[in-house]
């Protein structure tokens, strides 16, 4: 699933950024169900635009960022840049058909759209998600913070990540998406899971089987030997006139 594109960084001294302006926005238009209130992000594109440009003039550097800061950073920015691509191409039904000819993964896919500008370096959704944060984090549960739009995506938060809160946000994510019925059924003898666990099976495997780490965070103790199978993954837009 990682973009084939090799990335090249600015040479930056830039400082970490407030996400201010992006909490107030997700507080406005994300619903406590997790589906987004696209218009209101449409009407409020101006502001959006504002925090893009911020976060547009500021590429995170190991000198002036935190660990947490850069990763912070990378997830708000992932997530706001698919909200801008959702609002350019928008109304749409689904994520996956906003796409310039026919659609070739790792070539024209929504992910492989080269849009995001930051100090001179040029990215899609797919670097920010598997060069960025999957290279260089080793953290698992940006799966469950990144959002990609669609039904059977983790939630997106109703509040912008930060580095002073991010492994309490981490943590709450994991535990909300997998005890979440509608996304993954867990059972002792038996599970069934988003296929996100099967597409990224070596972020979640790298200290036992998957089983076990979803131990961590679901209510429901998973046995050794449980039967692991797969939900269909539904693309429809979490829009919430869609839901």
């Amino acid at each position: 699933l990682a973009g084939c594109s090799s990335i090249s960084e600015p040479e930056t001294d830039s400082k970490p950024i407030s996400h201010e302006r992006w909490d107030q926005l997700l507080s406005r238009h994300v619903h406590e169900s997790g589906l987004v209130d696209y218009q209101g992000f449409l009407e409020d594109s101006t502001e959006l635009n504002q925090y893009l440009s911020q976060v547009a003039g500021h590429h995170p550097n190991d000198q002036n960022w935190s660990h947490q800061e850069q990763l912070a950073y990378w997830i708000n920015a992932y997530n706001a840049y698919t909200i801008q691509l959702i609002l350019r191409h928008y109304p749409v039904t689904s994520i996956k058909d906003i796409v310039t000819g026919p659609s070739i993964p790792f070539v024209n896919s929504p992910w492989d759209i080269r849009f995001i500008h930051i100090e001179g370096a040029t990215y899609d959704l797919n670097n920010l998600e598997h060069d960025i944060m999957r290279e260089r984090f080793n953290e698992p549960r940006i799966h469950f913070a990144i959002n990609c739009a669609s039904m059977s995506c983790p939630m997106l938060r109703k509040e912008a990540y930060t580095a002073d809160q991010l492994e309490k946000q981490l943590n709450e994510q994991a535990q909300t998406f997998l005890n979440n019925p509608t996304k993954n059924k867990i059972s002792r003898k038996r599970v069934v899971i988003s296929k996100i666990f099967k597409w990224f099976s070596d972020d979640f495997t790298q200290n036992g089987r998957v089983t076990e780490f979803i131990n961590q965070y679901t209510n429901t103790p998973i046995e050794k030997g449980a039967k692991v199978e797969w939900m269909p993954y539904n693309w429809q837009l979490n829009a919430k006139d869609q839901g």
